[in-house]
Parts: C-alpha cells; structure tokens; sequence
C-alpha cells in the first residue's frame, strides 16, 4: 500500500491547490492538518501496535487499536472529536510563537474535524486503489459492477435512459447558466451542483435496479463498471475535498479571532 510519500504529498498537493484559488481562505495551518491526516490519521492503530510490540505488551492491544481505526469513518467517530481539540490547540499555538502562517487567524474545533474527516477518506482513496497486490475489497467491489461475461449486449433501453441523463445533465447545466442580468455566480454553481447530484442519483439508482435487482442481471451501462466507479468518487474524492471547502475560513471574519500577536 502507498507509503507516507504519496499520502502527505498528495493531500499537501491538494491543499496547495486550494490555498491558491481560495485566496488563502484554505491556508498553511489546514494544508499540514489535512496532510497529517491522510497519512498518519487512519495508521495511528499501525503506529500503536509496533510501538506495544517494542516495549513488550501484549500485541492483541495494538492490533484492537489498529482494527478499530483503520477505517475511512470509524477513525473519524472514534477520534475526531479529541483530535479536533488537539489541533485546534496546536494551530493557535503554531501562530503564537509565528512558526506556522495562518493569516492572523487560528483554526477552530470545527474546521479541524472537517480536515481530519477529509484527510481520512483521503487516505482511503489512495490505500483502495493500491493495496493488496489490487484485489482490495473495494476495489474488487468497483469491478464487480461491470460486465465481464464476453461482450457486453446494447440493450436500447439503457442507450435510452443512459442518453436522457446525460442530455439532461448537459441541457441543465446550460439552462442554469444561461446569459441573463444580474445572475448570482453562488447561486448558478449551487444549482448546478444539485443538478449533478440527481443525475447522479438516478443514474447510480438504474445501475443498482440492472445489477441487483434484476435476474438475470444485466449490463448496466455496457461492460462499464458504472455504479461502482460513482459511488468511489462520490465518496473517497468529493466528499474530502468538500470537507475541505467547508472547512475555509469566511471571508468576512477568516473563521475565527485574530491572536494579538
């Protein structure tokens, strides 16, 4: 499984990438609590039981410990909320003695759990895809949902409610984001994002009804493995970085109280 090269540089990356077209609102101080998070957060358990194997206690302690949050959730409903207060004390204490840049601004409980859960699914998005020699359960899961059974029938019925949403999900877009006075830029990109998520929905639920629902079971959407594709996105990749937009300081007040410095 990837190590902790790919792990920080991938999510450091990403927060660099925020910090940039967010204008600092996603700073210094959440690019290094996403970062330590995608790699250290879900493998403290690891981390646990080498250390109780050094010292000599029993090893089912760090092997509990490490089974409990080795878990793109239960690491977040186990420890978020301790490791939230923990790095919300950290970051204000970073920018009191000015080693770490945030803006004037320090991060609160709030933001951090949002990063933690972030830097959580992030970690998750990278061990799925490269552990276990490929044959991870969630990747084995991904293909299951295409067609391997030689070449995949063209069912009519699919190429018509495969097409319909795809033209909706066009159509849509450009209707929302048509040329008209005083259109809201917020409120386009918040219509359009409801917009993708019903067509994602629906085309997520014909894939379910084709692949589980029916039998004999049928190509959803020729041999493409549809369903099982959406369903990772949706959660080891935009659900991260939406935390981590959540988790932007306000443009108003920074997200929190300057610290005299």
């Amino acid at each position: 499984m990837p190590g902790p090269g790919p792990h920080m540089m991938y999510a450091m990356t990403t927060g660099l990438g925020l910090t940039a077209v967010s204008n600092g609102r996603f700073g210094p101080h959440h690019c290094l609590v996403y970062a330590v998070n995608a790699f250290f957060g879900p493998d403290i358990g690891s981390f646990s039981q080498w250390l109780t194997s050094t010292l000599g206690f029993a090893q089912p302690s760090g092997s509990a410990v490490e089974d409990a949050v080795h878990h793109p959730f239960y690491y977040v409903f186990i420890l978020g909320l301790p490791l939230s207060v923990l790095y919300s004390a950290l970051s204000r204490w970073l920018l009191r003695k000015r080693i770490l840049e945030s803006f004037g601004t320090t991060l609160t409980r709030r933001q951090c759990f949002c990063l933690i859960a972030a830097g959580s699914l992030s970690h998750f998005f990278l061990d799925h895809l490269f552990e276990e020699n490929g044959h991870s359960t969630m990747y084995t899961w991904i293909l299951s949902t295409g067609w391997w059974e030689g070449r995949a029938p063209v069912n009519p019925d699919a190429v018509f409610v495969i097409g319909f949403l795809c033209s909706c999900l066009i159509g849509g877009f450009i209707y929302i984001n048509r040329v008209k006075p005083n259109k809201s830029v917020k409120e386009q990109a918040s219509q359009s994002l409801r917009l993708v998520l019903l067509i994602a929905t629906l085309y997520c639920l014909w894939c379910t009804i084709q692949i589980y629902w029916l039998n004999p079971r049928r190509p959803a959407v020729g041999e493409e493995a549809d369903l099982g594709v959406l369903v990772f996105l949706a959660t080891y990749f935009f659900l991260p970085h939406s935390l981590c937009i959540m988790s932007m300081n306000a443009k108003e007040d920074s997200g929190s109280e300057p610290l005299p410095l």
